[in-house]
């Protein structure tokens, strides 16, 4: 082999080297893109990208009750503080009073010993909040929805009469709020948007699950007390209480589900 060819061959490998160091020094000041569309490098591309919560994904199941079905909401995705649990009560309110807590997102069941049992809720957005004492007059499983006349006014799109069942707005229960012999137009019910609990998001009516409002109806007889606190007695969320044994499921009288259909902490 010649000597020029040796030395061509030593330009030409000391130039590739030049090259791919020049390269790798590019690429230290250059993010790597992938195409298409230039999107950045992944430098861990077998994580999964976030997926996005569906309908379907709320839902684990259904039980039977009475001539419908509730959906079992799928508990993970619903904020922790919002599920029901018993909890330790500071306010001195006679033990089977209903509580509400507006700022809160809660529904409180008074018990005994300075506990209640602790529901989040969905409550009334905006300008359609309201406050102070009521009792329960009226209860109704799967109840028709009558829009009042002030809703249809602003929703003329709307039915004079909706008939109960799994689509209804008032969802599988309904306590009606009365103050005297005046019924108030709110509610105390249940609907098929668990992702609405814990936001303002009604016209007023306190929102419970499906599952929780059926729970709530079992506990709460007519005449019972209901007191929607001002934002100014908000109570100070508390823990729940732990070490408890759970408190006695409620069976209905006309329907009877299956033990332990309603689950979570509190049966």
């Amino acid at each position: 082999m010649s000597d020029r060819f040796m030395l061509s061959r030593r330009k030409l490998l000391a130039s590739g080297a030049a090259l791919l160091a020049s390269t790798a020094g590019a690429r230290a000041q250059f993010p790597q893109l992938l195409p298409p569309f230039g999107k950045p490098h992944d430098p861990n591309p077998a994580k999964p990208e976030p997926r996005v919560i569906t309908e379907a994904d709320w839902y684990v199941g259904s039980v039977p009750d009475g001539q419908f079905d509730i959906r079992k909401v799928n508990m993970e995705l619903l904020a922790p503080e919002f599920r029901r649990q018993l909890v330790p009560y500071p306010r001195s309110d006679q033990p089977g009073t209903l509580v509400v807590d507006p700022k809160n997102h809660f529904l409180y069941s008074v018990r005994e010993n300075n506990e209640a049992v602790r529901y989040g809720v969905g409550v009334g957005r905006e300008g359609f909040g309201w406050a102070g004492d009521a009792s329960v007059q009226r209860k109704a499983e799967w109840p028709d929805w009558h829009p009042p006349k002030e809703m249809r006014l602003r929703q003329p799109e709307l039915p004079e009469k909706m008939l109960g069942g799994p689509t209804n707005p008032l969802g599988a229960r309904a306590l009606y709020l009365f103050q005297g012999n005046k019924d108030t137009l709110y509610r105390i019910h249940g609907t098929a948007e668990p992702w609405t609990i814990g936001e303002d998001v009604s016209s007023g009516c306190v929102r419970l699950l499906n599952e929780e409002i059926a729970d709530l109806y079992l506990r709460t007889p007519v005449g019972t007390r209901v007191v929607v606190l001002a934002e100014n007695q908000s109570l100070p969320p508390a823990s729940p209480i732990t070490g408890q044994p759970p408190v006695a499921q409620q069976q209905p009288g006309a329907v009877q589900p299956r033990p332990g259909i309603f689950g979570g902490p509190i049966r």
